[in-house]
């Protein structure tokens, strides 16, 4: 398939292994099937994963199904179990977050640096109604990347876009069976409905997931201009303390443009709090203009404290149950780390630089 030469041309894969994530859907059986053609070619390997969430009575056989076809296509295979209490509400979200915890930690332990997935056209412009009708802002309508990070775990989706007809005429012409989720029929889901709704929008007023997707890419140009303007704003006018805090002018801070503030905010949240998420946008708007009022007290956030001392912002990570730092101990850390010595540091980035030092 043309796309995915096109897509691995332009993102070249980390290392010599990738996992690809096989519900035994349509889609994602179409992706391991393309990607094992394509690793043939350029010399590489794929490893297959499947989640069972253990959620309907027929999970167990439709995975042993995809490790039926795994088998026969001499794919190695493992089949991921989400064991434990499942949460009566939230399920969906709650799904996906083990499905993508499992994938991260078998990757993890066997090196596997990226996870291949099937999301494809129709599933970028259902992502994009779905996060209009929340009322995102640019993040959001940008979509699903190409290419997404997930800690260290490269999260890779070379078919979006690919329109998911084409993915089943592909197995068709293979002769190969998919298996059909029936939560994909329910009305319960938002996702569903959209789904449902989408030939009518095009029919009536010429809403395709083309021009929906294709809109969804061009959101996605203007969030990654968005980004180097707050990461060169990081790297130009930010201080990283020991890579476990961060401090920021706050007058160079508050000079900056508000979208771009938010993001400054937003990734020092992120990387300091140690958060796949970047918080909400609404509680990062009540952060961003606390911040900019004059009694602005210390609040907390994604895991951090946000200072604002000594004309500027600090950004540590929140400590619970830790014990106090005394003056002597802050004397005997400074005289193994001198450079901390004659510094007028906030008393939380004190007490996190010296906690630094004690758990190695």
């Amino acid at each position: 398939m043309p796309e995915l030469e096109k897509f691995f041309d332009t993102y070249p894969l980390d290392g010599e292994v990738a996992a690809v994530g096989v519900s035994g859907g349509a889609d994602s059986l179409a992706l391991v099937y393309l990607m094992q053609e394509w690793a043939q070619q350029k010399h590489k390997r794929i490893v297959a994963l499947t989640v069972n969430h253990g959620l309907r009575p027929e999970a167990g056989a439709e995975a042993e199904y995809v490790a039926k076809l795994m088998k026969k296509a001499k794919i190695e295979h493992h089949i991921l179990l989400w064991q434990g209490e499942k949460p009566e509400n939230g399920v969906e979200e709650a799904a996906r977050e083990a499905r993508y915890a499992l994938l991260g930690d078998w990757c993890a332990a066997h090196g596997v640096k990226s996870l291949v997935i099937a999301h494809h056209r129709r599933d970028q412009a259902e992502t994009f109604l779905m996060r209009l009708q929340r009322g995102s802002g640019v993040d959001g309508l940008a979509g699903m990347a190409p290419v997404s990070f997930r800690g260290e775990l490269r999260i890779m989706r070379p078919l979006l876009e690919t329109n998911p007809e084409e993915l089943r005429d592909y197995l068709k012409k293979r002769n190969i069976r998919w298996v059909e989720d029936p939560s994909n029929g329910s009305d319960d889901y938002l996702r569903v409905r959209i789904r449902k709704l989408l030939p009518e929008l095009e029919e009536k007023i010429g809403l395709t997931t083309e021009r929906l997707s294709a809109t969804a890419v061009r959101m996605g140009r203007v969030r990654d201009y968005l980004d180097k303007q707050s990461e060169k704003f990081i790297r130009s006018h930010g201080k990283s303390w020991s890579d476990c805090a961060y401090s920021l002018s706050y007058g160079d801070f508050s000079s900056l443009h508000e979208e771009i503030a938010l993001r400054v905010l937003s990734g020092l949240l992120k990387k300091v709090g140690n958060r796949i998420y970047a918080p909400r946008l609404d509680d990062l708007q009540r952060l961003y203009l606390a911040l900019r009022e004059d009694d602005y007290r210390t609040r907390t956030l994604s895991g951090c404290e946000i200072l604002r001392r000594q004309n500027k912002i600090w950004i540590v990570p929140e400590l619970k149950g830790v014990v106090g730092l005394s003056k002597k101990q802050w004397e005997e850390f400074c005289a193994l780390n001198p450079v901390y010595q004659k510094m007028k540091l906030p008393y939380k980035l004190k007490l996190v630089l010296f906690k630094q030092t004690q758990d190695f």
